[in-house]
């Protein structure tokens, strides 16, 4: 498929100039010129350079990869029709159907955006990460010091690489071993839904190989219904925190979005509004 450089920029500049700074969690100034989005706003949310995206939409920059194409559809909160346009004036096939999605639906990411006072992680139906705001990086580390394939719940739970080390240690009340029993029942579920999805069968043989409590759970593992549970997230900077963690499933996307809060009034609120001075800023998605 050839790629059509100057429309892929024309369409990234067009779409940047129509998203709402307010949709995407920036505060609406009086300074601004541009109707939409700044090209610094949009780097930042799809994990991009500045020059890169500047290079992107007057077509000095050839080739963007899938994972950059997607970035940029989140960032720019395209429908699942314009996202498959961005990804063909890219010289792209959009993701198939019998694949596993990372399209977060323009409506969830406003909503999410606009919940900016609760720490909000969207994923995949591999628990993926694939799209969080400034109080996620603030409660849990800044998903974009990991690399893409590492931003990934399983990795962190049953992993040996960076996803693993990184992870903040909690202590959830329906015990560890329930947790982890509902991580692996998702993933079979998925397997089950998508069997020609390449990165999902990887993910699964490497924590196999990793993982002889992620192999045995495989093997016997079953339904694990995500139901409300309580968190302490031991936190390098303001202790330990007791939040409740909700797991909303969103129809027809087969996405999970994960919400950390805390009863109003609580010591453990507190810390959360000690957490929001140093995350105001929104959060880049994967790139």
């Amino acid at each position: 498929m050839a790629a059509s450089r100057s429309d892929f920029g024309s369409l990234l500049h067009a779409w940047r100039d129509r998203l709402s700074p307010a949709d995407a969690g920036y505060p609406v100034g009086v300074g601004r010129r541009a109707p939409g989005l700044r090209r610094e706003e949009l780097a930042q949310l799809a994990g991009l350079s500045v020059d890169y995206v500047l290079r992107l939409e007057q077509g000095r920059a050839r080739h963007p990869s899938a994972q950059v194409v997607g970035a940029l559809a989140r960032a720019l909160q395209l429908s699942r029709a314009e996202r498959d346009e961005l990804y063909r004036s890219a010289g792209l096939l959009p993701p198939q159907d019998r694949t596993i999605s990372a399209h977060v639906p323009p409506g969830i990411q406003r909503l999410t955006a606009r919940l900016g006072d609760v720490p909000i992680g969207v994923f995949a139906a591999d628990w993926s990460l694939v799209w969080w705001n400034a109080m996620w990086s603030a409660l849990q580390g800044d998903p974009t010091t990991l690399p893409v394939s590492e931003r990934n719940l399983a990795r962190a739970v049953f992993g040996d690489g960076p996803a693993h080390a990184a992870v903040r240690p909690f202590h959830s009340e329906r015990g560890g071993e329930t947790f982890a029993a509902s991580i692996v029942a998702d993933l079979r579920h998925a397997a089950s839904r998508y069997p020609a999805d390449a990165q999902l069968a990887h993910l699964v043989q490497d924590l196999r190989a990793a993982s002889p409590a992620f192999a045995h759970l495989w093997a016997t593992a079953t339904a694990a219904q995500h139901t409300t549970d309580r968190k302490t997230v031991v936190h390098p900077e303001v202790g330990d925190i007791l939040l409740d963690c909700d797991v909303l499933i969103v129809p027809g996307a087969d996405l999970r979005v994960v919400t950390y809060t805390a009863a109003a009034g609580t010591g453990d609120a507190g810390k959360l509004d000690l957490l929001r001075v140093t995350g105001s800023e929104p959060s880049p998605t994967p790139s």
